[in-house]
């Protein structure tokens, strides 16, 4: 504990490092996958801008790199970190290789999550004559929006476990805090410490999204 309390400044400089790493990762990768996933759920066949040659693309493209174990796919991207942003390694590379994991990763959320809205609900708003793009900004994202939350709030956790890999490319936060400063020099209670910070935010997380989510599925 004595060990603790001298690194106490280091500890919660890397909390704030890890909130800094998944709050632009989440922004970043967030808005990618949104993205992503309205094109393969506009262009999936029968939809509302059905285009196979698009649909077949995007969706190789993210069943290719989603399977891919994260540490990994951070050792993969890092020539592309470096051609990118001018670096293979620290925090900005990590929040690179996090954000482009996270819009794979999201974009299936986001398409799966669209393809939940009713299609007769499309159908009455097709037959008032809204076209595509108003259908999906007044009728399908609004309906899947509960879900959506839900889908987002999961990545969210999985964003904090996943920068617990940043100590082995150079990057800060508690996972390269606990690895320097606990596990490599033995001290038990340091590892613990950040461990017991990193639950203390994912369990904040779930508790606000769920919040969110049931206050969106009410209204």
């Amino acid at each position: 504990m004595d060990r603790l309390f001298e690194l106490q400044s280091e500890f919660w400089v890397a909390a704030v490092e890890t909130l800094y790493m998944v709050a632009l990762t989440l922004l970043i990768g967030g808005a990618a996958g949104l993205l992503l996933g309205i094109v393969l759920y506009m262009t999936r066949p029968g939809s509302l801008l059905s285009n196979a040659p698009v649909f077949t693309i995007v969706n190789v493209i993210i069943n290719f790199f989603r399977p891919i174990p994260f540490i990994i796919f951070i050792a993969a991207v890092q020539p592309l970190s470096r051609l990118v942003i001018g670096t293979g390694i620290g925090n900005n590379a990590l929040i690179f290789a996090l954000s482009l994991a996270a819009s794979f990763a999201i974009a299936r959320i986001v398409e799966q999550n669209l393809l939940t809205v009713s299609p007769g609900v499309i159908e009455a708003a097709r037959s008032m004559g809204a076209g595509p793009l108003r259908i999906l900004r007044t009728v399908v994202l609004p309906e899947a929006l509960g879900p959506l939350v839900l889908g987002y709030t999961f990545v969210l956790v999985a964003l904090v476990d996943m920068t617990a890999v940043a100590g082995f490319i150079g990057g800060g936060g508690l996972g390269n805090f606990a690895l320097v400063y606990g596990y490599r020099q033995f001290e038990p209670a340091v590892t613990w410490a950040a461990v017991l910070l990193i639950v203390v935010f994912v369990q904040i997380v779930q508790f606000v999204g769920n919040w969110l989510a049931r206050k969106v599925l009410r209204r």
